[in-house]
């Protein structure tokens, strides 16, 4: 009898350590649960088996429910989207210097530097920022660009996507910064959409730079009057 309950408990801890749940132990050895948690407690808990049922059962529960609200959301944005509707020049150039004062390069009492230098990632806002310095007729010659992408992504493939992107001559392109990749780093800027940072930098820009800081305390004070 002790020997069985010794045999028992073995098999009990094979199985726990193949992966078996308590209650697959239970059904296989025909002993109580009780049982087989005294045996098998000191045992690290086995990973969660998902088995292609199971995915398929969860995705016939919750896949409707996600393209539901996919749906809705993108109803949503589409519905915002409409509201704006034509976009004037003046309506563009309170957002290009909003713009620039969230994401631009600014002087600060410590260390004086005015420079109209704009740095973002996404070509959208590129494209914004760059329709805002025609408003405000700076010749494309003026423009200067800077790539800053991690080492380990496809660099000529960015390359390429910005100078297509803004429209630019090779030669308005400095030399592409480089960022080391840092293993111990978990990065969620991958794959294809990662095409690193993109700088912009207007030659001269100091009188640019200027205005710029004018223009933004001009919508700060207009916002309080009509606080």
């Amino acid at each position: 009898m002790v020997q069985a309950k010794t045999d028992m408990k073995a098999r009990a801890r094979e199985l726990r350590r193949a992966g078996k749940t308590y209650d697959e132990i239970v059904a296989e050895l025909g002993v109580s649960k009780s049982s087989v948690s005294l045996w098998v407690r000191d045992l690290p808990r086995p990973e969660r088996k998902v088995t292609e049922h199971c995915r398929m059962m969860a995705e016939a529960r919750w896949g409707p429910l996600r393209k539901a609200r996919d749906l809705e959301r993108q109803q949503t944005k589409d519905t915002a989207a409409r509201e704006i509707g034509d976009v004037t020049d003046r309506d563009l150039f309170i957002t290009g210097v909003a713009l620039y004062w969230a994401e631009g390069s600014k002087s600060k009492p410590y260390r004086q530097s005015e420079r109209a230098n704009f740095v973002n990632s996404d070509p959208d806002v590129i494209s914004l920022y760059l329709a805002w310095l025609r408003l405000l007729d700076i010749d494309q010659s003026r423009l200067r660009f800077h790539l800053m992408v991690h080492e380990s992504a496809d660099v000529a493939e960015a390359e390429r996507f910005w100078v297509e992107h803004v429209g630019a001559d090779v030669g308005a392109f400095c030399k592409t910064s480089l960022k080391k990749h840092n293993p111990k780093t978990v990065r969620k800027n991958v794959g294809e959409g990662y095409r690193g940072c993109l700088a912009v930098r207007v030659l001269d820009g100091a009188d640019l730079y200027r205005r710029i800081e004018g223009w933004w305390y001009g919508i700060v004070l207009g916002s309080r009057s009509t606080a």
